[in-house]
């Protein structure tokens, strides 16, 4: 038996019957990776899209419509992503490529660029554990759809993209920075550092809800600053101490809900920190735990009884989360007066929790005051619960209508940037791991083939009149 035929038979062998005799289901359900014309194709994408037709080729008979969701890829840049990211090399020159190769580099194209712009070029599963935060997931496969049955494709496309203030003032950024560092060399100087922290916050941004909930809460570490929506509007803000920049101790990107407020916590010091800052002191000093109201647990944890003095303060949000990250107060509220203020352990301490606890509980200053004075430890819920989302932007545009820049003091910035200049390859969890990667140049011989028809160094600020705040 050839070699060639080999391939053919294991392909064919692992196809539905249904999708079998179409030259599509053999190479999209013959394998959980495919490769098509050197570059790698989200097999996932293409076979939900592909259902949808029958399995046989869509762009032979939609030239018009082809054209311009092709020019929508190509304009990707727009959006901060790389039109390379999809193919865009070889689509420039489609006429040199095999009919199936073209069509399936075309559905790959436009299947991802959709999926980027909807939830992130940069998959939950390439990023750094504490960068969690995801939109809610898009049909893709649906949309393209639609897309073929508008008059205008690229335009359904192009409105996954977020249309936030923010996300449409560094668009605009995008543009003038470009525009600036015109003849320049592009590696190098002010602009390639502009251009890069606009491209990487945009992808942040896409990490976000296409429509943020009306009441929220905000924290921005990048920036240390809390800030509280009502209806959309911000109502109340202040300065917070977030996680030191080190890796170990920085806080994480996430979304929760903040239900409850907890008057007078005692502070359960994880066992990490006992052991890496605790046991030495009580080494040096015996009397440390009993001076600071503290007890040794069983289970290594060192608990801190309530108090002004007490490490939590007299306030803590919960905010049930993976990371254990709280908003809380703290007896040292000279500390809000530093320009640095990445201290913590990872935790997001609050200048003025009094005022914050009033406004989630609907509640006068008073009432909370009266809370705290009894001394006890007290849990009360709010009257609805508010998502609070913690954010690391470093370009964004604030209450005032100013687009900012701020330093990447955590050095995230980076590592999304590369990511952002590869394939938006995501894995799924369905995909068997002992099926072998197809090529469809492999592959095309044994089939009958039909004929087609930055990291910042200092604060920057940019006005933009003509957006609305």
């Amino acid at each position: 038996m050839s070699a060639l035929a080999l391939v053919f038979m294991l392909a064919a062998c692992a196809v539905n019957p249904e999708n079998a005799n179409t030259e599509l289901g053999h190479l999209i359900d013959g394998a959980s990776q495919l490769t098509v014309a050197g570059e790698p194709v989200n097999v996932a994408l293409l076979r939900r899209f592909y259902a949808r037709h029958d399995f046989e080729p869509v762009w032979t008979v939609r030239s018009t419509e082809a054209r311009s969701l092709l020019d929508a890829v190509l304009r990707a840049g727009d959006n901060g992503l790389a039109p390379e990211m999809f193919h865009a090399d070889l689509l420039r020159r489609e006429t040199d490529l095999a009919p199936l190769d073209r069509e399936l580099l075309l559905s790959d194209a436009f299947l991802s660029y959709a999926d980027a712009l909807a939830r992130g070029a940069v998959p939950v599963d390439r990023r750094r554990d504490d960068e969690t935060l995801t939109p809610e997931p898009v049909d893709v496969a649906a949309r393209l759809d639609a897309a073929i049955d508008s008059p205008d494709p690229a335009a359904v496309i192009e409105a996954l993209a977020p249309a936030t203030p923010t996300y449409l003032a560094l668009r605009q950024a995008l543009r003038a920075c470009r525009q600036s560092s015109a003849g320049r060399d592009g590696r190098k100087g002010g602009g390639a550092t502009c251009l890069r922290s606009i491209e990487v916050n945009l992808e942040r941004q896409r990490w976000l809800p296409r429509a943020m909930p009306p009441d929220r809460v905000v924290v921005n570490v990048a920036e240390e600053r809390l800030v509280l929506y009502r209806a959309d509007r911000p109502v109340f803000s202040t300065r917070v101490i977030v996680g030191q920049d080190g890796e170990r101790n920085q806080s994480p990107e996430f979304r929760a809900m903040i239900d409850a407020s907890l008057y007078n916590p005692p502070w359960v010091v994880p066992v990490d920190i006992v052991q890496r800052e605790i046991l030495p002191k009580i080494s040096r000093d015996p009397g440390y735990l009993a001076r600071n109201r503290m007890i040794m647990l069983a289970n290594g944890e060192v608990e801190q009884k309530p108090g002004p003095d007490a490490g939590l303060g007299l306030i803590m949000f919960d905010m049930p989360n993976r990371f254990d990250v709280y908003l809380h107060d703290t007896p040292d509220q000279n500390l809000f007066r530093r320009d640095n203020r990445r201290i913590s352990h990872g935790c997001i301490r609050v200048q003025k929790p009094r005022d914050f606890a009033a406004l989630l509980m609907r509640q006068p200053i008073d009432a909370i005051d009266q809370a705290i004075a009894q001394g006890t430890t007290t849990r009360k819920a709010l009257p609805e619960p508010v998502p609070v989302f913690v954010v690391y932007l470093t370009a964004f545009l604030d209450a005032d209508g100013v687009l900012r820049f701020l330093p990447d003091f955590y050095d995230r910035d980076a590592g999304i940037w590369q990511q952002l200049r590869k394939r938006p390859a995501r894995r799924h969890p369905a995909a068997q791991a002992d099926r072998r990667p197809v090529s469809t140049t492999r592959l095309l011989a044994a089939l009958d083939r039909s004929e087609p028809p930055s990291p910042m160094t200092g604060r920057m600020v940019l006005r933009w009149p003509t957006l609305g705040g």
